[in-house]
């Protein structure tokens, strides 16, 4: 019997971790919850589930690792406000099922120091299929890591053809349900080049051995070629669960999680070269990723900073990633990388691209 913290349990990943628990509950109990802001829809969770110790806010929910005795912390949280419990699930020692990937990105080396071999575990579908295929070989056999994307919803449009999108259409996602930033993220790309660094850091494999390829139809989820010529791939209909289910209980797979493909209908899976052209995201993050530091950190919160004014209709689509690297050109690294410098770093890059959005 596993018990399990969740974070974010009123989000997608929250609510489909709790989906998983309800199914199996001879495998997890859950000792904690904790919400952004809706304390209706925790307290419910916590009513069905005979919860006692729930949390609101990323302070509270730190706090909640801290002091509730959890073999795994599931952090669902969305944004860099992760951190802080991210930190804390490492420091008190539980198995940390992460699907905060920004909370990794932001930290980088300040939250690898602080993991034991193994005590991170990925929940992102993308790096969970590379963990998963990781366990065909061993680390030097490894010649590359490849990250499948589905392209989101306008996938083969040239550069030109996206000036115009709206936040209706870039929100139409052909795959995923996920909310505004995340989809928002998938749609520029954005995203893949955050997963492109949160492999880099799981995995010890440098920029230039981690590659993206473009797979809408979202089966393989991702995969690793290995030296002798082998590429290992994860396949399976696009459900959350399973990577969650391996979050909560790895290496340990749970029985009827999700449906397996059919075998029995003919299917095509295409896989298309990555147009860095229209989508520059990619090469950018990769670049951030390689400056270390705060820079990461900068590159996070000056997208988040930009998808609200996207939203908001103060910014175009194609300038979203234009401000992060407008940004990311003026900004100049600390000394040293503490909460602290993280912290400052992270303000800096907001009131920075709010600046550059006001001065439009």
């Amino acid at each position: 019997m596993r018990r399990v913290l969740i974070l974010g349990s009123t989000g997608s990943i929250g609510t489909q971790a709790l989906d998983v628990i309800r199914a199996n509950p001879d495998r997890f109990e859950v000792v904690g919850l904790a919400a952004g802001t809706d304390r209706a829809g925790v307290e419910a969770q916590a009513a069905a589930f005979r919860v006692e110790h729930i949390a609101l806010g990323a302070v509270e929910a730190e706090q909640l690792v801290r002091d509730i005795d959890a073999d795994v912390v599931l952090n669902g949280i969305t944004g860099s406000v992760g951190l802080g419990p991210t930190i804390a699930a490492l420091e008190e020692g539980r198995t940390l099922a992460l699907a905060n990937k920004e909370s990794l990105i932001v930290g980088g080396d300040l939250v690898t120091a602080l993991a034991a071999p193994g005590q991170i575990v990925p929940v992102d579908s993308e790096h969970s299929a590379i963990a998963q295929a990781l366990r065909s070989g061993d680390a030097h056999e490894v010649r590359r890591l490849v990250l499948t994307a589905s392209g989101g919803p306008f996938r083969g449009r040239s550069r030109a053809e996206l000036a115009d999108v709206t936040p209706a259409q870039a929100l139409a996602h052909p795959t995923w349900d996920m909310g505004r930033v995340v989809t928002t993220n998938s749609a520029t790309l954005v995203n893949k080049g955050l997963e492109v660094i949160e492999a880099h850091l799981l995995f010890d494999v440098a920029y230039d051995r981690i590659d993206v390829t473009v797979h809408p139809q979202s089966i393989v989820h991702s995969m690793v070629e290995f030296t002798d010529g082998s590429t290992i791939a994860q396949a399976s209909p696009p459900d959350m669960r399973l990577p969650i289910s391996l979050g909560l209980d790895w290496p340990h797979r749970i029985a009827g999680v999700g449906a397996p493909l059919d075998w029995t209908r003919a299917a095509q899976w295409t896989f298309e070269p990555l147009d860095e052209e229209a989508f520059g995201s990619v090469a950018l993050a990769k670049r951030v990723g390689r400056a270390g530091a705060t820079y990461p950190a900068v590159f996070n919160a000056a997208n988040e900073q930009a998808v609200d004014a996207f939203h908001e209709g103060r910014l175009g689509f194609l300038e979203i990633v234009e401000l992060i690297e407008r940004v990311v050109d003026r900004h100049e690294a600390p000394s040293a990388l503490s909460r602290e410098s993280l912290a400052e770093a992270e303000a800096w890059a907001r009131r920075a691209a709010d600046d550059i959005i006001a001065a439009r």
